[in-house]
């Protein structure tokens, strides 16, 4: 059972994502949907959820593939906005150590989400780890549990960054007496 107080600490982080999100300027949300169309350009068209002529999908795609490529993308776009230097007036930068442990989250985030909508036989490591039965018989079915934790990851990695730009953690100052 979850108790009240340990669902303060996420709503609290949510309340602060949402509050820097409201102080982003028209400069952020445009890094923002420039990036989240460039990640949905990169993914939809090496996936072929965008059919082109260069790549091929032996398997169609599902119906989940849509909408988590297409919020994956956003909430990667948004990511990226939250790495500019010179954001919004009056937030404060996020420490290096977090913005490096959200990167983190949110690259892995997008190289998962890249696994979780792709054709499962045109993956060559599934397709060299698992031949192309197994892809069909494990990895096909493995991919919404990819998609979800693609998911999550890029979330978190975003709600960081943005609880950062808000309320920036403070390093201990030590005083010293004059004697």
């Amino acid at each position: 059972m979850i108790s009240a107080s340990g669902l303060r600490a996420p709503l609290e982080s949510t309340r602060l994502a949402v509050r820097a999100l409201r102080l982003w300027d028209t400069r952020t949300w445009a890094i923002a949907i420039v990036a989240a169309v460039a990640v949905a350009l990169v993914v939809g068209l090496a996936t072929v959820l965008i059919p082109n002529p260069v790549f091929g999908r032996e398997i169609p795609p599902v119906w989940w593939n849509y909408p988590v490529w297409l919020v994956t993308s956003g909430l990667t776009g948004m990511l990226i906005a939250t790495y500019m230097r010179g954001g919004t007036p009056g937030m404060s930068e996020v420490d290096d150590a977090q913005a490096e442990r959200s990167g983190r989250l949110g690259t892995a985030g997008a190289v998962i989400a890249w696994f979780a909508v792709g054709c499962p036989v045109c993956n060559k490591i599934a397709l060299v780890a698992l031949g192309y039965s197994g892809a069909l018989t494990w990895f096909a079915p493995f991919q919404p549990v990819l998609a979800v934790g693609a998911l999550v990851l890029t979330g978190v990695a975003l709600i960081a960054r943005l609880r950062g730009e808000i309320a920036c953690t403070v390093p201990a100052v030590r005083t010293q007496v004059a004697a």
